[in-house]
């Protein structure tokens, strides 16, 4: 298993033109090891785009998927820092799903991932056999292809409400499901867009058509153990 827990929590967001760099500030800062600070929280980290949109993801692994409601957590959300009502303000198009961990393939992190976003009519032991069965020979012969992670939303969790999303004032994109691949670099992962990872592929595995997927770079990335040698 190449996450560090067996819960995830997958943001995309945009931010307001002119404001990049207080994000990114903010995000390494402040946000980042805060959320990496509590209970159950293991790792977090950020990604920009290389194509696609919209313009960062990033993501939190937790050891379980109750430490993305649990008291400590919840209290964060209602009573964010004012650096974080400042920037939270700024976001757009943003897509917060909290996630159960499917399968986690692989070993190691990579340097690039892609991420898409899918939705299926089939049910779900028979999609995540039909994306494995794509994934897990991926990870083991495909040229830089370190990992692959499949995770299944769980949309009565991501719509909890909390002032921390109120401040963002749009809805909340929630997706149904993600798959994640990471890479040692771009190139990787766009090679496999000619097959076996083709949106004609995909669809042929059960997606529905409207799925979204980008390509992004890693900017920073933060563990638990990390925070303790600090």
């Amino acid at each position: 298993m190449s996450l560090a827990g067996f819960a995830v929590l997958a943001i995309w967001n945009g931010v307001k033109t002119g404001t990049d760099d207080d994000f990114a500030a903010w995000h390494v800062r402040e946000h980042i090891p805060e959320r990496v600070g509590l209970p159950g929280f293991l790792r977090g980290r950020r990604y920009v785009a290389v194509e696609g949109e919209p313009k960062y993801f990033n993501f939190y692994e937790t050891e379980r998927i109750e430490d993305l409601s649990s008291s400590a957590y919840l209290a964060r959300l209602d009573d964010p820092t004012p650096w974080t009502r400042a920037v939270v303000a700024s976001f757009i198009d943003t897509s917060r799903t909290i996630c159960h961990v499917e399968a986690s393939l692989g070993a190691g992190d990579g340097a690039a991932i892609e991420t898409f976003r899918l939705q299926t009519g089939l049910n779900a032991d028979q999609f995540a056999r039909n994306i494995l069965d794509r994934v897990a020979p991926l990870t083991r012969t495909a040229s830089g292809i370190v990992a692959g992670h499949l995770l299944r939303g769980d949309s009565e969790a991501s719509s909890r409400p909390t002032a921390e999303k109120h401040l963002r004032r749009g809805k909340d994109e929630i997706a149904d499901w993600i798959l994640l691949l990471e890479a040692i670099d771009v190139p990787s992962l766009f090679a496999l867009r000619r097959s076996p990872l083709s949106d004609a592929e995909l669809v042929s595995a059960g997606v529905r058509s409207d799925l979204k997927r980008g390509v992004y770079r890693l900017q920073y990335a933060l563990s638990k153990s990390q925070m303790a040698g600090s």
